[in-house]
């Protein structure tokens, strides 16, 4: 069992993990490291794509793909409505304190989305490692406050990962 790395970016999301002291990255069946951070749902409200498959799928009539989800993470709906409208998301307004998005299905969090892609990643690890992830650590932008790091956490635990550390984005670069 190995712990590994996901890069749970806006647009693009990646999972890597330690061979013999150098970090790669995993790749899916084509070859490609990077995953786009899409996840779409059907009419009828169930997740039909992820990924490639869920970009592909932006603009179809027969449903709705949420991309760019993760600067909707941890805040409040009246933080992000004019962000929201334009992505064309049509915001629950029960609670105006979590962001949760209306679909044919009901309502889901960008917390939910991002524990798809999480789990995604995840699962791509487990077919490259022959053996489920144990921890991760899950880069983060530097200007995340508390809310919106608790909200990467959530999406980790709700994808079946323990989440080893928060890291910031510049210092994972460096």
């Amino acid at each position: 069992m190995a712990n590994i790395g996901i890069d749970l970016g806006t647009t693009h999301s990646l999972v890597a993990t330690v061979f013999g002291s150098k970090a790669r990255c995993l790749l899916d069946d084509d070859e490609r490291a990077v995953f786009p951070s899409a996840v779409r749902y059907s009419h009828d409200g169930e997740l039909s794509h992820i990924g490639f498959d869920a970009l592909n799928k932006i603009g179809d009539p027969d449903g709705i793909t949420f991309s760019s989800i993760k600067r909707f993470m941890g805040r409040s709906s009246s933080d992000v409505r004019e962000e929201a409208a334009l992505f064309h998301y049509e915001l629950d307004e029960q609670d105006e304190r979590v962001v949760r998005f209306q679909h044919a299905g009901g309502s889901i969090t960008p917390v939910e989305i991002s524990a798809k892609i999480i789990k995604a990643l995840s699962d791509r690890a487990e077919e490259c490692l022959f053996s489920k992830p144990t921890g991760a650590v899950i880069t983060v932008p530097a200007y995340f406050d508390d809310a919106q790091r608790q909200a990467t956490r959530d999406a980790a635990r709700i994808a079946g990962l323990e989440v080893l550390r928060l890291l910031n984005e510049p210092t994972a670069a460096a």
